[in-house]
This record gives structure tokens, sequence and C-alpha cells, in this order.
């Protein structure tokens, strides 16, 4: 199952990976406030194979997994992938003529269902599909907004 969705936003490409890349652990929660808890388990800044664990409550279902970045280009891409859980999710980024604008993509993709969610495939999809458009509509709105990232919750 996958859910994408595309939009432009009136930030460079290097502003927006800043944003979502480089800076992911204290911004993830901002665009994604199903996020309760995110932490990072390697050392170091946020790179090709960074770790981390993440608590989130979707539709009052609480759920902990734990994520690597598999994919790390600055200004063009960032993905990671459930270490056990079957989910990717890709962010990219592709700069328009003009310079202060970006196309934003995000696509995410439930690799497998469990059998007992099979009966609500259809909600699931929908769902999938409704937090695609709100993630890159709240990226849009963090960064157009020029506001500086909180201080992570932790």
């Amino acid at each position: 199952m996958v859910g994408k969705k595309s939009i432009l936003v009136k930030v460079c490409a290097a502003e927006i990976f800043k944003f979502i890349g480089d800076d992911l652990f204290h911004n993830y929660p901002r665009w994604s406030p199903e996020v309760q808890e995110l932490e990072c388990l390697t050392d170091g800044p946020v790179k090709l194979g960074t770790i981390a664990r993440q608590v989130r409550v979707d539709h009052g279902q609480r759920s902990e997994s734990k994520f690597r970045i598999t994919i790390y280009e600055p200004s063009r891409r960032l993905a990671f992938a459930g270490v056990v859980e079957p989910y990717r999710c890709l962010y990219e980024l592709k700069p328009q003529s003009r310079e202060d604008l970006t196309e934003l993509s995000f696509t995410f993709e439930l690799l497998e269902l469990k059998v007992f969610m099979r009966p609500f495939e259809q909600l699931v999809r929908s769902a999938i599909q409704d937090g695609a458009v709100r993630t890159v509509e709240n990226i849009k709105r963090l960064v157009e907004s020029g506001k500086p990232a909180t201080a992570a919750r932790l």
C-alpha cells in the first residue's frame, strides 16, 4: 500500500533538507504530530545508517518502531525504513526554475498488512493517503513560516 503526495514549497531545497534531514530529531514530531517520542539510537549527526526509535499514536493506536536512514542525499532525497516493521518513507526534493521554489514529494509504503488488519484494508489505504497529504502540507507550512526549530521532544 502506497500513499504519495507532492507540493510546491517557496523555500530552496537545501533549507527544506536541513529541516527534514539534518534537523530530523527536532522537527519530525512537528510535521508528524502522531510521533509522541523520538530517540536517536546512534551517535553523531543524522546520516546514512542512523537508527532511531519512535512511539506513534495513530488514530488512537500506540505503536513503537525502530527505523534506519536508508537514503541521505543532501538537498535531494531522504528515506528511512522500519528495521523490523515493513514500511518505508521517502522525501524527494526537486528544485524548480525559481531558486526559492522546490517540489517536495513524500511517499509512504506499507509493505505488508497484518492478517488481522486485512478486513480494514480500504480504511488503511485511505489513512495512508491522508497521512501523505498532511505530511507535505505540514512541512510546507513549517518551512515557509521561517520559524526556527523548537527544542526536541525526546
